[in-house]
C-alpha cells in the first residue's frame, strides 16, 4: 500500500519547512504519509491542485499567495475558515474539498503554551490587516484579551477587518500605523515588512518592557524585527512556533491524530 500524499502548495515553496515538520509528525504518530512541495504557477493554482488530487493526493497546506483562492475552491468551510475568509489547509474528501484555517490556533498555542503568555486580560496590538491578520484574529479574540488594536498602513482595511469580527464580542480598536497605542502586552507583526528584511513598521513606544513581540516570519527575514524588539526591552519571538503549531492542527484535521509539537519545534530550533 502506498503512503497517503500531501503537499504544501504555494509560490514560492522551496524554502518551506512543512515537509520536515509533517515527516516528524508522521514518524511520531505512526501515520503512513508522504508530504512534499507543490510549486503552483501564479495563474494555475486550481489546475495544479486538481491534478494533484486526481493523482491520489489527500490534502494540502496552502501558503502565499493562494489562501484566498483556496477559500473559493472549498466546497465546505470550517467556522474559522469562514471567519478568516482564507484557507491554509484543504482536505480532499470524496464528496468535496473541505477548507480550514489553522493559522490562528497555531499562533495562540505558540503564544500561550510555548511562550508561556496566557492572553486572557492582556492588551494585544495586531499590525497589519491583510490575509495573515485575518487568519489569526478570530483565535486571538477567542483567547479573551482585554482589548485588541489593529493598525495598518491603510486604515480602511483595518476597519474592514474590524467590521467582520465585531460580533465576537471583544472591543476592537483600529487605526493607521501612527495610531498604535503605547506599551502593549503582546505585539504581533502580521505585515509583509519582514519579507523585505525590514524592521518594525510601528514606533517602539508600542512595546512594553518585558512584553512579547512576535513576528509571523521566521529565520533571517524576521531578524530585523526581533533585534528591534530586543533593543527596546521586549521579549522577541519569531513565527517558527506558530508554523509548527498550525501544522499540528492541520495534521489532526487530516488524520484525526494530534501530534506532540514540542519535540518537533525543539528540533527545528536547534537547526536554525
Amino acid at each position: 500500500m502506498t503512503a497517503d500524499k500531501y503537499v504544501v502548495a504555494g509560490n514560492p515553496v522551496e524554502h518551506s519547512r512543512s515537509p520536515d515538520i509533517h515527516a516528524a509528525f508522521a514518524k511520531q504518530t505512526g501515520q503512513d504519509l508522504d508530504y512534499g512541495r507543490l510549486l503552483c504557477p501564479l495563474d494555475d493554482f486550481e489546475g495544479q491542485l486538481r491534478r494533484f488530487a486526481t493523482q491520489g493526493g489527500k490534502g494540502c497546506n496552502v501558503t502565499v499567495p493562494f489562501k484566498f483562492e483556496a477559500y473559493k475552491l472549498a466546497k465546505t468551510l470550517t467556522p474559522r475558515a469562514q471567519l478568516a475568509q482564507a484557507v491554509n489547509t484543504l482536505r480532499f474528501d470524496a464528496d468535496g474539498w473541505v477548507g480550514d484555517n489553522t493559522d490562528g490556533v497555531g499562533l495562540v498555542r505558540d503564544i500561550e503554551r510555548n511562550a508561556g503568555r496566557p492572553l486572557k486580560g492582556l492588551s494585544v496590538l495586531l499590525i497589519g490587516a491583510g490575509g495573515a491578520a485575518a487568519g489569526v484574529l478570530g483565535s486571538l479574540i477567542d483567547a479573551g484579551p482585554a482589548r485588541i488594536c489593529i493598525v495598518n498602513r491603510s486604515r480602511d482595511k483595518a476597519e474592514q477587518l474590524q467590521a467582520s469580527h465585531t460580533h465576537l464580542g471583544v472591543p476592537l480598536q483600529v487605526g493607521g500605523l501612527d495610531d498604535a497605542p503605547a506599551e502593549q502586552d503582546v505585539v504581533i507583526n502580521a505585515t509583509a515588512a519582514s519579507l523585505a528584511g525590514a524592521g518594525s513598521p510601528v514606533d517602539a513606544r508600542v512595546l512594553k518592557r518585558g512584553g512579547l513581540a512576535l513576528d509571523m516570519m521566521y529565520g533571517p527575514k524576521a531578524q530585523a524585527f526581533l533585534d528591534w524588539a530586543a533593543r527596546h526591552g521586549a521579549e522577541p519571538r519569531d513565527g517558527l512556533g506558530m508554523l509548527v503549531e498550525q501544522a499540528g492542527e492541520a495534521f489532526h484535521f487530516w488524520r484525526g491524530v494530534r501530534p506532540d509539537t514540542a519535540p518537533v519545534l525543539a528540533a527545528l530550533r536547534a537547526q536554525l
